[in-house]
């Protein structure tokens, strides 16, 4: 233990040469004794430390294990250990290496091997020492695709000449699997200066990189489209591949289609492509859903048909798709085309023309029809899908058993989910009443050694977040005596709050209210508030059979559980339940009774403001913000006649529900379930920070899905929420909110003024992109939510289309297409005096064709 100490001194200081030093010079004892420590120290250090300690102590710890463990696999293991993802720095090759040459040659190449085949993108741990094992000790270069792409970053031509790692890895330079993970702008510069040195092959290099671009299809790298026009192809090189760039276009990304079509074009204009190819290319892109590429389908298909006039049926065959095309600028270019060569059309172009126009509005089918003999019939509107209601979320079943419960509690980390949160302290509350012993054995080794930081004891800091009130929870119960002992530092220190909202309070405390029964030994049976529902609504009978086995047991009834178990309830009571709950002997019981009589609480006044923060240096920004008013009756502890418990500790549980703030955090998802038949008051909480996530991946935007599955009147707040989410930047979190739109349409709950109000006042203080907002909406369309999706733009015509004199905002002519797109399904009929005043503009705009569009579907006789 004394070696173990002395190391753990060094370890703590961060001295890292002096741990190599101490670890060099251990005897075969020495380090077996601290190689039996190191694993479960590093287990609770990497969950517990903070920044600053673990990024002091990580590189230390990291270089012990290399120094004093014995087998190749062993180290192998130590050095992927997921503790070390952060904090070591990537600083520590040399001293890795310094340590791992002392080994016998075999053992080094052991290790290398191993390495490279745990490696994974996009981290790429240990390459260079990964590497570097595999150059000294000349064994074959790994295969793995990990290790290779690290190659691949680490390749420049100054260092290729004599690698062994570059001679076995050029030929297949564009082969490696997880090449889209490498910086492609780099190694584009890189091939370029291999290809002047002459150390790669110019024939090669092109075959490989076509070869690659098919390979990936719509996952092409667009960076090795920049890379193929760099190398400037003659057209002997492209008629070699002519082929194949008409394979690239039907799927590739638009940078490659371009790069594709543009081969493609001057082939054909040197006269030097297959007739075949040019029909095959025209017609895939004319099915392409980018604008700009069917815009060149047609713009090519001019040019071309005036070389070669034999081909005007194939041009008509292959561009009449694009009359389907919903968008009515491509439309008007497409009937200008087929108009002008209706003269010199054979019998397969007027054909494919002919049933291509039906789709065409009005005007325009009547063009086409006119140049191609007459009675051409409108299609019939299309029929709208059938809206289906989405099915909730399901709550995972209970904990099984005391081992389960550790493993559970082991695996929390601050990505884990409510329904982690609720398991763990329903299973807490009924195992340590079940099986007290087992349940204290199995948790032995999660809080041994018994280590303050674990429970949020930083330096004169006491921090509160929820993973440190869940451990708190447990310690209490596994080890009441250390926990009484954090309970009196924390006392004695400064409170740093983690969790910064109120809804984040409440589950915070739902956590540290079960520390004082624990440490007091008397505990809790059971947990009023876990739900029965994965949507977070609680069953009024089985709340009523928790308040009956807690008077049984003479236990008073926590105040935070129980005000989350009313917020759970659903909004209306069977009469039984209500007599029920009148018969329950105890205060609990007595709240419960009163809450259920008055039917739950009315439902806070919401308001919602749009309003400019001023920063630094005169910036500013828009912000959202929303203020809860309590109702004159409603929940316990506000003005009025609610149910009134004499517990101030339950009044205050409700009372700090109505401070809304704003700002960031990672469990928005948990707000919805903890009062899921309020969703309004939720939403309000939830708008001052959903905003804050509109640019970044971190999931977020999912709280809009569970949001819409509870109950409860829905307004401005739910509204302004839901909009954030449709103006978010990444389209995987905007399809969040059009499935969240989705399960409105179908439950016929879309609050469409409010909504429309929304996207008017967010839009024109430019908090969101209505680009952004009308994507969504016109992919709710076409999943048959039409009728809501009118209704909404029908309301935002007037405060987002420009008035005389101003300039039309970006997307505006996006949303006049959405609208008409969704009135032609929904057979709509409007008066639109904002969509006449633009129509009746001079010229030609988009915007302008797109409002006469809308008001020729929508205008009455």
């Amino acid at each position: 233990m004394n070696v173990w100490e002395d190391l753990l001194k060094l370890v703590q200081a961060g001295d890292v040469p002096g741990t190599v030093r101490f670890i060099t010079e251990l005897d075969a004892s020495g380090r077996k004794a601290v190689a039996a420590e190191l694993p479960g120290h590093v287990t609770r250090r990497g969950r517990a430390a903070d920044w600053t300690e673990w990024s002091r102590e990580a590189r230390p710890l990291l270089l012990a294990g290399v120094g004093v463990m014995s087998g190749a696999a062993a180290v192998t293991a130590w050095l992927c250990r997921r503790e070390f993802r952060w904090g070591s720095g990537g600083r520590e090759s040399g001293q890795v290496l310094g340590l791992l040459r002392r080994r016998p040659v075999e053992w080094q190449a052991d290790v290398a091997r191993r390495l490279a085949a745990r490696m994974r993108l996009p981290e790429l741990r240990h390459w260079q020492v990964a590497a570097e094992l595999v150059r000294e000790t000349g064994i074959e270069a790994p295969g793995d695709a990990a290790f290779m792409v690290g190659w691949l970053q680490a390749l420049r031509p100054s260092t290729a000449a004599g690698d062994p790692l570059f001679a076995a890895y050029r030929d297949r330079l564009f082969d490696i699997d997880g090449l889209p993970e490498a910086n492609l702008w780099e190694l584009a510069e890189t091939v370029m200066g291999l290809l002047g040195d002459g150390r790669l092959d110019r024939v090669a290099v092109v075959d490989a990189l076509v070869r690659r671009l098919l390979r990936d299809g719509p996952g092409a790298p667009v960076q090795l489209a920049g890379l193929h026009d760099r190398l400037d192809l003659d057209l002997d090189e492209s008629a070699g591949h002519a082929r194949d760039y008409a394979r690239l276009l039907p799927a590739g990304p638009v940078a490659v289609a371009d790069l594709a079509l543009a081969q493609l074009r001057r082939l054909e204009e040197a006269g030097r492509l297959e007739e075949e190819l040019f029909a095959e290319a025209l017609a895939a892109l004319a099915f392409r859903p980018e604008k700009k590429l069917q815009r060149a389908a047609v713009s090519w298909a001019g040019d071309a048909v005036l070389r070669v006039s034999g081909r005007v049926d194939t041009v008509l065959e292959a561009l009449s798709p694009i009359f389907t095309q919903d968008t009515l600028a491509l439309q008007q270019r497409a009937v200008r085309l087929a108009v002008k060569l209706a003269p010199q059309a054979g019998p397969v172009g007027r054909e494919a023309v002919r049933q291509a126009a039906t789709e065409l509005p009005d005007e325009l089918r009547e063009r086409v029809s006119e140049a191609y003999g007459g009675g051409i019939l409108a299609a019939p509107s299309p029929e709208a899908p059938v809206l289906a209601v989405a099915q909730g979320p399901s709550m995972p079943p209970p904990i099984a058993s005391p081992e389960e419960l550790a493993h559970e509690l082991t695996a929390l980390g601050w990505r884990s989910d409510v329904y982690a949160y609720e398991r763990l302290l329903s299973g807490l509350a009924e195992w340590s009443h079940r099986e007290p012993d087992r349940l204290r054995a199995a948790l032995r080794p999660w809080w041994q050694p018994f280590e303050p930081y674990q429970y949020g004891l930083y330096g004169s800091e006491i921090h509160e977040g929820l993973i440190e009130a869940v451990n708190r929870a447990f310690l209490a119960f596994a080890a009441p005596e250390h926990s009484r002992e954090v309970t009196r530092e924390s006392v004695k220190r400064r409170r740093r709050p983690v969790e910064p909202g109120p809804i984040d309070r409440l589950y915070l405390r739902r956590a540290l209210e079960l520390v004082t029964p624990f440490e007091e030994g008397t505990g809790c049976p059971v947990l009023l508030a876990t739900p029965t529902s994965g949507t977070g609504h609680l069953d009024p009978g089985v709340l009523l059979d928790r308040l009956e086995r807690l008077a049984a047991a003479g236990v008073p009834a926590l105040p935070a559980d129980l005000a989350q178990a009313l917020l759970r309830l659903p909004r209306a009571f069977a009469p039984d339940d209500v007599e029920r709950a009148v018969r329950v002997p105890s205060e609990a019981g007595r709240v419960c009774a009163g809450w259920m009589r008055g039917g739950g609480p009315a439902d806070p006044g919401v308001r919602v403001s749009v309003h400019r923060r001023r920063g630094h240096e005169g910036s500013d920004w828009p912000e959202l913000s929303a203020q809860l008013t309590p109702p004159d009756s409603g929940l316990p502890g506000t003005s009025g006649s609610g149910p009134g418990p004499s517990d101030p500790r339950l009044l205050e549980e409700f009372r700090a529900l109505y401070e809304t703030k704003s700002g960031h955090t990672y469990t928005l998802t948990w707000w919805p379930l903890a009062m899921p038949a309020h969703r309004e008051f939720a939403a309000a909480h939830l708008s001052g920070y959903v905003q804050w996530s509109m640019d970044s991946s971190d999931g977020q935007t999912r709280a809009l899905a569970a949001l819409v599955h509870g109950d409860g009147p829905l307004g401005a707040a739910t509204a302004a929420a839901l909009v954030c989410g449709m103006g978010h930047v990444n389209p995987a979190d905007r399809g969040i909110a059009t499935d969240a739109f989705l399960t409105l349409a179908a439950r016929g709950e879309v609050p469409v003024p409010e909504l429309a109000q929304a996207v008017t006042e967010l839009v024109t203080a430019d908090f969101v992109k209505l680009n952004r907002v009308v994507s969504v909406l016109d992919d709710a369309t076409q999943a048959g939510a039409h009728e809501a999706v009118w209704a909404i733009i029908a309301r935002t015509l007037a405060g987002l289309l420009p008035g005389d004199g101003e300039r039309p905002r970006a997307g505006a002519a996006d949303l006049l297409a959405a609208g008409a797109r969704a009135a032609r399904i929904a057979g709509a009929k409007a008066e639109l005096p904002e969509v006449a005043a633009v129509a009746a503009r001079k010229g030609s705009t988009r915007l302008v064709q797109e409002a006469r569009r809308l008001l020729r579907l929508v205008g009455t006789p």
